[in-house]
């Protein structure tokens, strides 16, 4: 029988909205604003174990989204849990940084394909202004480029959506299309001889679209373009992160960038981000200055050598592609079942699920709130994220909850 949650947000998750919108502006900020995309989702989760969270109600959801992206290997991993109590014992802010820190960036220069050193930040958005940074260092150049539509941080230079954002902060940006190597090339020569990066994902995971795979032959296009005009060839890694392969995601394609951009999954919730990069750019990345008071904090890099420690063992990633792959079938399933045409793309370990003639996300936002309404976490128009802890019974219960989605869908 489909399990169910009572319909309707709880008291506590009322009250605690009534209480952030004194003192939060709009009670709550960035991309995990549910308001955006929801009204039926909780806002407040208080705990969460495995794949498994519960919200201030104490109602229990099955969940696909991860903490958008960070747990890789499950909520509370014993191991992870168990590095970060060690390490506060000790201390954590400190003067300077911990011999975690040498530790862990031998474990990762060791592990990914395209790294000599490694160096530490907060997040993805620090990480990607670090490369490019030390991309301009590097080539004495300004200009960068970007894909169309995609996400590489939540600063000005970046910034893809939101006000105060002004012309100047782009004004070194040139953009072409994903997986079009003559835009990017026609990108390439307005750029000239003031050419720094080209950034790129590793595949295209903007949100409100399909996702879409990587062309390899787009990807070996930009390594040869990078290589003809000196620029950097820069991967941001950050949200797909040691999920689709440990040396670096296109390290499968036989491409390998200058420098790249990790963080989300890192250290399995701990606010850390890493940058890499090969011997050439080692006395860039010197010479620029970018810093916090933060970035040397020990439990966050004690996590992280405990979360990269457990990946390395080899079963989390197979764990994810067969959980990722049995969830795909089923529901496609499932649509098959109720009448509905449904789109899913991405890799099976960062899924999306998108409905067809559906051009204002109306079909696959009602179902995304029914599966959550039914005790299933995910989002309607971003990518979800599966994690080690997605096991074959996890998978089963979270179809038995969707299925009672489609059939609200279904008969709309």
């Amino acid at each position: 029988m489909t399990t169910t949650i009572e319909l309707g947000l709880g008291e506590q998750e009322l009250a605690l909205r009534e209480r952030a919108g004194r003192v939060i502006p709009g009670g709550m900020y960035g991309h995990m604003s549910v308001s955006s995309f929801s009204t039926a989702h909780p806002q407040f989760v208080v705990s969460g174990e495995g794949a498994r969270v519960w919200d201030a109600d104490g109602r229990e959801y099955l969940d696909l989204m991860c903490s958008w992206g960070p747990m890789i290997i499950g909520h509370r991993h014993p191991a992870v849990t168990a590095a970060i109590v060690d390490q506060l014992g000790r201390g954590d802010c400190l003067d300077g940084m911990t011999p975690t820190a040498v530790e862990y960036a031998e474990l990762l220069v060791d592990t990914v394909a395209a790294a000599d050193w490694a160096l530490f930040c907060k997040n993805g958005t620090d990480a990607m202004t670090t490369c490019v940074t030390t991309a301009r260092a590097a080539t004495g150049r300004r200009k960068v480029l970007v894909a169309r539509g995609a996400y590489h941080g939540a600063v000005p230079g970046f910034a893809v959506r939101g006000e105060g954002v002004t012309a100047e902060d782009q004004a070194h940006l040139v953009r072409y299309e994903y997986n079009d190597l003559a835009s990017a090339q026609a990108a390439a020569d307005e750029a000239g001889s003031d050419l720094a990066a080209i950034l790129v994902t590793p595949f295209r995971h903007d949100i409100k679209r399909d996702q879409e795979m990587v062309d390899p032959e787009f990807a070996r296009g930009l390594r040869a373009l990078a290589d003809r005009t000196g620029a950097v060839l820069v991967l941001d890694d950050v949200r797909a992160t040691h999920r689709l392969d440990l040396a670096g995601s296109w390290e499968p394609l036989g491409v390998r960038p200058d420098l790249s951009a990790w963080s989300k999954p890192l250290a399995n919730g701990q606010p850390l981000g890493a940058v890499t990069g090969v011997d050439a750019l080692r006395g860039a990345v010197g010479r620029i200055y970018v810093t916090g008071s933060f970035w040397t904090g020990a439990v966050p890099l004690a996590a992280g050598l405990a979360t990269l420690t457990e990946l390395r063992r080899g079963e989390a990633l197979p764990t994810m592609e067969r959980a990722g792959s049995r969830l795909r079938a089923g529901l496609a399933a499932q649509a098959a079942a109720h009448g509905c045409t449904i789109r899913q793309t991405g890799p099976v370990q960062m899924p999306m699920l998108s409905f067809a003639d559906d051009p204002d996300f109306r079909v696959v936002t009602a179902w995304a709130e029914a599966a959550v309404q039914r005790g299933v976490y995910l989002h309607p128009w971003h990518n979800w994220f599966l994690s080690s802890a997605h096991t074959d019974e996890v998978i089963d219960a979270i179809l038995e909850r969707t299925d009672g989605a489609f059939a609200v869908v279904a008969g709309r």
